[in-house]
C-alpha cells in the first residue's frame, strides 16, 4: 500500500498488515497514519490524496463556521476509530481556496472521500464520529 507523507511528500510503501503499526515515513520520520486528522493545502493536496492508496477522507471546513467547530472533536474521534484504515485530512477553505473551488463546496462542513485522488463520496452538515466511521465504511 502506498501512503503519501503529508509532511514531506514523500511516497512511502506499507505492508498491508503493517498499516495500523504506526508506520512512519521513510524521509522525515512522521508518522503516516497517526489516527489524527492532517492538515492539507492547495499546495500539497494533490500529491497526498491522489498517490495515497487507502481511502482519504477530507473535510472541508472554516474556522468561522460553527457547525463545522462543533464536528471537529468528532472528525478527530473518527480519525483515531479508522487508523490504519483511512486517511482523515481537513482543508480550511478560507485558506485554500483552489481545491474548494475544484470541488464546488457550497456548504461547509462537506466531507468528501476520495480514491485514488478521485470522489467517490460526499456528504455535507455536521456528523457525530459513529455516523463519519459507518460512512466511511
Amino acid at each position: 500500500m502506498h501512503v503519501v507523507c503529508s509532511q514531506c511528500g514523500t511516497t512511502n510503501r506499507v505492508p498491508d498488515e503493517r498499516l495500523t503499526q504506526d508506520p512512519v515515513c521513510g524521509r522525515c520520520g512522521e508518522e503516516l497514519l497517526a489516527g489524527e486528522p492532517v492538515e492539507l493545502t492547495d499546495a500539497n493536496f494533490d500529491a497526498v490524496t491522489s498517490r495515497t492508496e487507502v481511502p482519504v477522507v477530507v473535510d472541508f471546513w472554516a474556522s468561522w463556521c460553527g457547525p463545522c467547530r462543533m464536528m471537529a472533536p468528532q472528525f478527530a474521534q473518527a480519525a483515531k476509530a479508522l487508523k490504519g484504515r483511512a486517511l482523515l485530512a481537513k482543508v480550511d477553505t478560507d485558506a485554500n481556496p483552489q481545491v474548494a473551488s475544484r470541488f464546488a463546496i457550497r456548504s461547509i462542513p462537506t466531507m468528501v472521500k476520495l480514491q485514488g485522488g478521485r470522489e467517490v463520496q460526499r456528504t455535507s452538515g455536521a456528523m457525530q464520529a459513529s455516523q463519519i466511521v459507518g460512512w466511511v465504511g
